[in-house]
């Protein structure tokens, strides 16, 4: 300690050796709030065309759920294509992906996304799994819970800088305490609209897609907390099921899914638009 006391003094230090610091690697995270590139949108160049943004879960270094051979982010992946391409190709709907390969995105630059799009509705799609319960099997439908959303307003008010708007009000010039109130009065609209959205996959899908029986469900997930867009979490099926998971990665599954998801929206849509 007296030799690195003396050497201080001086001005001085001991060489510290540079073994190992080549392995470290470092590397910027996307800011959640900032997508950096935004996604193509697919179908018409009408922008007064409604706007759905399909999220396919994980990515990139994370895979997600695994078991049986699947891998939860090529599956959902697969399902998110497919309804895509259903509504580009019955028209009228503009659609955009999170991501349409194997990247990673951060749960917060997902439904930011939806918000720089202007999106109109957001779902995001993953599948479950349930360890060695192999016999679990089933699809369920999350939308925001009451006390996530109070939360997710509270703090998303706060963090906007002054130029920003929820629903076409501005939250410039306002105290914390009213943008957290405009603000989650903004998201008790758009929960609404999630709930409808919910009730109709099920409804389209009775009969058709396994679900689970707890089929609708809440929950504070990360991935539905912007405040101005409906927004659900499509849980597709358990992917420790091989059955399920095999169906749900077939073309004739993922097609049963692109055709019940895509009525959904469109019903949803059709009814948005005699609201307004």
């Amino acid at each position: 300690m007296a030799i690195l006391a003396a050497l201080y003094a001086f001005g001085l230090t001991l060489p510290v050796p540079a073994l190992g610091r080549g392995y470290v690697i470092r590397f910027e995270l996307p800011s959640a709030g900032e997508p950096v590139d935004l996604p193509r949108v697919y179908g018409p160049p009408d922008k007064s065309r409604p706007l759905v943004v399909i999220d396919a879960g994980h990515g990139g270094h994370d895979p997600g759920a695994s078991g049986q051979g699947f891998r939860e982010k090529d599956l959902v992946l697969g399902l998110a294509t497919a309804l895509r391409d259903e509504l580009v190709k019955e028209g009228g709907i503009r659609v955009a992906l999170t991501r349409d390969d194997d990247r990673f995105l951060v749960l917060g630059e997902r439904f930011a996304i939806a918000r720089e799009l202007g999106a109109d509705l957001f779902l995001s799609i993953h599948a479950d799994s349930a360890g060695t319960e192999d016999q679990v099997e089933g699809a369920s439908i999350y939308t925001l819970s009451n006390e996530a959303s109070s939360e997710a307003a509270a703090r998303f008010a706060a963090r906007e800088n002054a130029a920003d708007a929820v629903n076409g009000i501005e939250l410039s010039g306002q105290s914390d305490a009213v943008n957290s109130i405009l603000v989650e009065l903004s998201q008790r609209r758009t929960q609404a609209d999630s709930a409808e959205f919910s009730r109709l996959i099920a409804r389209e899908g009775t009969g058709i897609l396994r679900f689970h029986p707890q089929t609708r469900r809440s929950a504070g997930l990360a991935v539905l907390r912007a405040p101005d867009v409906p927004s659900v979490l499509y849980e597709a099926g358990f992917i420790s099921n091989r059955d399920e998971a095999s169906q749900l990665a077939s073309p004739e599954g993922r097609q049963k899914f692109a055709d019940v998801l895509a009525r959904a929206i469109r019903i949803y849509f059709a009814r948005q638009s005699r609201q307004d």
